[in-house]
């Protein structure tokens, strides 16, 4: 089975919500603010939870391992085009290894000319949002979340000339306005089962040993380039190092 699963039904949360609700109301009116209320607080917990939580498929599918059967990792690097996306590049090379940039559209664009790069270099390219708004992402209503997809994949498409077919939430974050975009659009929403914190953790060997963890078969690594820290290349290489050292690969999805 294709790991490839653009949402079917992006606003199946919308009767579910409303049918919750009725229900809330219906315990308050027959057995009191002492039931009505927690079941109040639960379900709205239950909706925060969906939109904070990177696994969570409450509002829509969501990949966070390959297959079973997978022999090897995918490593996923966010936030480029940057100045460490060259110097990625070598290092994939150097290491025979495959990655998918999840892209910020305005940084692509910006960059074209490393977007190709990447491509030319047998990599592949995922839509991250075309601006980044990565303290209100959670918080987007439908217009400006369809603008920041549909946005994006336009502009990957341009300068690649083919469309991603793979999409990363900003902070992993999704609430019930992303998927209906993503269906329209083809892509599937990508999260993660192993990250070590790269982009505000600047220590190597804790980001390192973190996501080392987590290797095995079918893992999505979470990792990012263009940090302020400055380390993420390093950081990198260790992930690179350790996949080798367990007899790993790293590799694209079918």
């Amino acid at each position: 089975m294709s790991p490839h699963r653009p949402p079917r039904r992006p606003h199946l949360w919308l009767p579910l919500l409303l049918a919750s609700q009725l229900a809330v109301v219906v315990a308050w009116w027959w057995l009191g603010w002492r039931v009505g209320l927690p079941l109040l607080l639960a379900s709205h917990a239950l909706c925060l939870w969906g939109v904070l939580a990177p696994g969570s498929r409450l509002f829509g599918p969501v990949l966070t391992r390959l297959p079973d059967g997978a022999q090897g990792v995918w490593l996923t690097i966010d936030d480029g085009p940057s100045d460490d996306t060259l110097p990625l590049l070598d290092l994939l090379d150097a290491h025979g290894a495959k990655a998918t940039f999840f892209l910020v559209g305005a940084r692509a664009r910006a960059r074209p000319e490393l977007v190709r790069e990447i491509l030319r270099r047998g990599h592949g390219i995922g839509n991250h949002s075309q601006t980044h708004p990565q303290a209100v992402f959670w918080a987007l209503g439908p217009a400006r979340m369809r603008r920041e997809i549909l946005d994006c994949q336009r502009t990957l498409s341009g300068i690649a000339g083919q469309a991603p077919v793979w999409f990363r939430s900003v902070v992993g974050h999704s609430n019930p306005f992303v998927h209906a975009p993503l269906r329209d659009a083809g892509l599937a929403r990508v999260g993660w089962s192993a990250r070590g914190f790269d982009a505000v953790e600047a220590d190597v060997d804790r980001v390192v040993s973190r996501i080392a963890a987590d290797l095995a078969p079918g893992a999505i690594v979470l990792l990012h380039e263009g940090a302020g820290h400055g380390r993420n290349v390093g950081m990198v290489a260790g992930v690179l190092a350790r996949i080798q050292a367990q007899g790993l690969r790293a590799v694209l999805p079918d």
